[in-house]
């Protein structure tokens, strides 16, 4: 594999518009398709910005009315903003493409840069990303005094929490102490070469979540590395550990086509 060089569009002051920065993202993958540039991982912090995935359904997104910019990645709506640090890796990868294992590389570089601030974090099965997990549920705080036996987010379809309080904000799964994701990761893959990629919450205001149903997932929440370790940590500071363990990981992945099994019969 070829050596993956990374490229900083902006970061506080000069934090980015997302669609900026989308362009940016398909004129190297253009390059990159056509051999021009090597992998390359571009790494930006974004101004305040909700992006609804192809999966999102229509009840996931702001009920006030917030603006959503719809993109061609996986995945469903989330946000970015300041305090999370977002990377674009655009690699070439041989074909047919094995996406899960791409996931589960950016997985693994995060999870590692994770350790070592000294927070433990896991995947979840059914859910990409990176999580936080919480207790089992019968040691869990009951919410608004009820049995989490009767947590209406899970047994009543028609529940939205966010007409519901504080007490079931995605923001305050760590209270709850619910599973909670601290890495989000969606893609594209388009003529063998990847697009987006991950956003990490390292210090930014999770309150941003409250109005979405982040990634779809209704019985979950989100954190940051901030909030997990109890002390402040900048992007300044992970920057540097998120390009050592990417660089580890993609670099030394042995890509493989993903296998095909031959039709039956």
């Amino acid at each position: 594999m070829t050596e993956l060089r990374f490229v900083h569009l902006g970061f506080g002051p000069g934090s980015v518009e997302y669609t900026e920065a989308w362009d940016e993202q398909r004129r190297v993958h253009a390059a990159r398709f056509a051999d021009e540039v090597e992998d390359t991982c571009l790494l930006v912090e974004h101004l305040p910005v909700y992006t609804a995935g192809r999966r999102t359904d229509p009840s996931e997104r702001p009920l006030d009315g917030t603006p959503v910019i719809d993109v061609d990645r996986g995945g469903k709506i989330t946000w970015h903003g300041p305090g999370q640090l977002v990377g674009y890796p655009i690699m070439k990868l041989p074909r047919p493409v094995d996406v899960v294992a791409h996931v589960r590389r950016l997985e693994d570089a995060l999870i590692r840069t994770a350790a070592e601030f000294g927070l433990e974090t896991t995947r979840v099965e059914g859910r990409s990303g990176v999580w936080v997990l919480g207790d089992p549920v019968e040691q869990r705080p009951a919410i608004g005094g009820l049995s989490l036996d009767f947590d209406p987010r899970i047994g009543d379809d028609e529940f939205d929490a966010r007409l519901n309080g504080p007490e079931y904000a995605p923001s305050n799964a760590g209270q709850r102490r619910e599973d909670r994701k601290l890495a989000a990761i969606g893609i594209r893959v388009a003529k063998g070469v990847t697009m987006h990629g991950f956003s990490l919450n390292v210090n930014p205001d999770a309150t941003w979540f409250d109005r979405i149903i982040p990634c779809g997932i209704r019985d979950a929440g989100v954190t940051s590395l901030s909030y997990e370790l109890g002390r402040e940590i900048t992007i300044a500071e992970v920057l540097p550990v998120v390009e050592r363990h990417l660089k580890d990981v993609l670099e030394q992945a042995e890509l493989k086509p993903r296998e095909i099994e031959p039709a039956a019969g």
